[in-house]
């Protein structure tokens, strides 16, 4: 690698989303649920128990549904989800002044974490950078997702001994670039659909990992209120994250309490999970006599399986055998102009407040 002290020296910028198979292929889909649901922050377990769940029961059957699942979404680009995140890579590189160099790596799945260093670290590329931002394309902070990547990069940059000054990106669940740019791609949408109601669906969390953060171990899901206010106790909480961002694209797209939900999607196993699910409020919403909703995802940056395939077709079902007249999926922020250009913000914030571990959520 080059000498750290040469001078003008480009800035590093990483962003990291969760990850996808190589091909919707079992064998790939297999490979990609190996890694993704032996990390202990994912499947929080013993290990002797998450091993025999993974081995026993999920590998063996999950990966040939999951790969249909993977097909009926796959485009002539490959995944969604990383498509989309090439996209974003690249403009938000032509955004950002010549002194950056964007990489994309994924925390489970190609490109690695590891792979996207190398290249950004590559002496060929030119000079090693002077500080390296990293912002992980999760709005929301959760120890299975923002966690996990964060401390996997820790691990990646010491076993390729980079040590230069890296600043991590807050959870920008209510930052401005994000909600503007969400808003914007919904407002005309929605304004031709016209929906009955809306609903925010998040990707869901078992309940333990939301109590798991809460320092005070008192607040977090004792109380049906207990998300509607920021305090001491929820400052990490995912399931307060998802109220705020809600609460601001409410504000941002003018929709009245009456005509908004929250829901929480990708229910697994029978540990209990944030609620409610949407698989529970399709049928309350349609015993209303609501017909025509607007499904938002604001716990995701890109399409992928979790908004294109649950939403965009099994949740439409549903609503259709329920007796709904239509249902519109508002695509995410993905490599949108407005949120490149909120993103790249961002990234110029954080690279002016640098976060040490110790602030670092867990």
């Amino acid at each position: 690698m080059n000498d750290p002290n040469e001078p003008n020296r480009p800035v590093g910028v990483l962003l990291i989303n969760l990850g996808t198979p190589d091909s919707p292929a079992t064998g790939d889909v297999r490979r990609y649920l190996r890694e993704f649901l032996s990390d202990p922050r994912v499947l929080t377990m013993p290990s002797a128990a998450r091993w025999l769940l993974l081995h026993g029961i999920i590998l063996p059957f999950r990966p040939r549904k999951s790969a249909a699942a993977y097909q009926s979404i796959w485009s002539d680009n490959g995944s969604p989800l990383l498509d989309a995140g090439k996209s974003l890579k690249n403009l938000l590189g032509e955004t950002l002044s010549e002194e950056h160099r964007v990489g994309l790596g994924m925390r489970y799945g190609n490109p690695s974490i590891e792979t996207a260093l190398r290249s950004m670290f590559d002496e060929r590329g030119g000079p090693m950078p002077r500080e390296l931002v990293v912002v992980p394309l999760f709005p929301q902070y959760a120890s299975a997702s923002t966690g996990s990547a964060v401390a996997k990069l820790g691990e990646v940059l010491e076993a390729l001994k980079i040590e230069i000054p890296v600043h991590i990106a807050a959870p920008f669940y209510e930052h401005p670039s994000f909600i503007d740019a969400s808003a914007s791609i919904a407002q005309p949408l929605l304004a031709g659909f016209a929906p009955d109601h809306v609903v925010m669906s998040f990707h869901g969390l078992p309940e333990q990992q939301v109590r798991d953060l809460d320092p005070t171990g008192t607040h977090c899901l004792v109380e049906p209120d207990c998300c509607t206010k920021p305090c001491a106790a929820n400052r990490s909480c995912y399931r307060a994250q998802c109220f705020a961002t809600t609460r601001a694209l409410q504000g941002a797209l003018d929709l009245p309490d009456e005509r908004i939900s929250i829901a929480f999607q990708s229910r697994l196993g029978r540990a209990r999970w944030l609620e409610p699910d949407l698989v529970d409020l399709l049928p309350q919403l349609a015993a209303r006599g609501v017909g025509r909703i607007a499904v938002m995802c604001p716990a995701f940056v890109a399409d992928c399986l979790e908004t294109l395939e649950e939403i965009g077709i099994r949740a439409r079902e549903q609503w259709a055998s329920l007796g709904g007249e239509d249902l519109c999926l508002i695509p995410c922020v993905n490599a949108d102009p407005s949120w490149v250009a909120g993103l790249a913000k961002i990234v110029r914030e954080t690279a002016g407040a640098p976060i040490t571990a110790n602030e670092r959520p867990s």
